[in-house]
């Protein structure tokens, strides 16, 4: 993985750029940023370049043997920690047991995939994803060997906040004090949920979203679509390529979305429960990814609708046909209610992610929201 291949972050960049260049590269390093904004394709670049003899002053050279290992994930010095599952075939796991899915994955999608992507890939089976007691065992192991032929041995551990207390304490003091040579890199979209002592023996890097530009330029690029699509993805995606990558692969289902969420709204202003049973029934046969769409989709279009109540319809990006329903629909969109909608449909993603019973959370939701338009009335 080379820095010119990672979308937008060009500030980011050359802030590590200058850090190895100026000598000042921290050996614990933690990458905190959003899903979607290239934090682990910033990581493989990064130790890419570190050990790339032939750097330039912006890249590695992309070319060398040590690149050519980056780029497959082979590297005898690169080292990866993640979240697993126990399995009857693995039920002591380390992420070594599933190495080669994840070098597939990484390839495939060049390392833009969320923890949802990863479970799904291993098949998990629903199961949450944590990094274990065994794997502070492993990392301690890997970096007292001495180096194979890399300037820096890297250990990069994504989802740091996945990790299990008993993992975390046992990795302290090689954290703080690791063998010569030894980079850490640490990934997380959540350092609340990180120990504090693993914060403090780190060097936080903030990786922010990818800026619209960046985003516009990609999409139209890898998708070939034409302007007003691309820019239709790029205002939606949010600075986040995996959900831009979602919106270009279901923009056949937009229409039903559309569909969805008009029928949700309009049953929902009528007070019409049976008709909100019947339509959560329906929505609860979708797949879970489908689901998380909708609701993604729906917070854009209650976004939207807000911003046209504000009569700021010059930063607007909607097709004609929200644009038809929302002339009069935005008007039930204010400042006194736009956050409890974006809360009532952020909670549904949240549970709906984390496998809860769709029927009962849509249903729910869907009287949440006609409890709603009734104050509004």
């Amino acid at each position: 993985m080379q820095f010119s291949e990672i979308i937008g972050q060009n500030s980011i960049k050359q802030r590590l750029l200058n850090s190895f260049q100026d000598g000042r590269l921290s050996h614990a390093q933690l990458f905190l940023g959003p899903e979607g904004c290239g934090t682990l394709a910033l990581a493989i670049a990064y130790s890419q370049y570190i050990n790339c003899p032939n750097k330039t002053a912006t890249d590695s050279c992309g070319n060398c043997p040590s690149c050519i290992k980056y780029k497959n994930l082979v590297h005898p010095d690169l080292h990866f920690v993640f979240p697993i599952v126990t399995t009857t075939k693995f039920k002591d796991p380390v992420s070594d047991n599933y190495i080669a899915e994840w070098r597939k994955i990484n390839i495939e999608t060049k390392s833009q995939f969320n923890l949802n992507d990863w479970l799904d890939y291993i098949d998990a089976e629903n199961k949450q994803g944590s990094i274990q007691k065994n794997e502070s065992t492993e990392i301690t192991r890997k970096l007292n060997l001495k180096t194979y032929e890399a300037d820096y041995k890297t250990m990069i551990i994504w989802m740091a906040d996945k990790m299990n207390e008993t993992c975390a304490n046992k990795i302290l003091k090689i954290l703080e004090e690791p063998p010569p040579h030894t980079l850490f890199i640490l990934i997380s979209e959540n350092s609340d949920a990180i120990l504090a002592t693993i914060l403090s023996r780190t060097q936080i890097v903030k990786i922010p979203k990818i800026d619209k530009r960046s985003m516009f330029d990609y999409i139209k690029s890898e998708y070939k679509l034409a302007d007003e699509e691309a820019l239709f993805v790029a205002e939606n995606a949010n600075g986040n390529v995996i959900a831009a990558k979602s919106i270009v692969s279901i923009s056949e289902e937009i229409g039903l979305f559309f569909e969805s969420f008009t029928t949700l709204m309009r049953k929902s202003y009528q007070r019409d429960f049976e008709g909100l049973i019947d339509w959560s029934k329906q929505i609860a046969t979708w797949g879970r990814e489908k689901q998380k769409t909708f609701l993604e989709y729906s917070l854009t279009m209650i976004r939207n609708n807000f911003v046209m109540n504000q009569k700021a319809n010059s930063i607007l990006h909607m097709s004609k046909m929200e644009s038809d329903f929302s002339t009069k629909f935005s008007t039930f969109i204010t400042e006194s209610n736009i956050e409890e909608f974006s809360v009532l449909f952020s909670d549904a993603h949240y549970h709906i992610e984390r496998n809860g019973s769709a029927k009962i959370i849509f249903l729910d939701m869907a009287l949440k929201i006609a409890i709603l338009f009734a104050k509004k009335r």
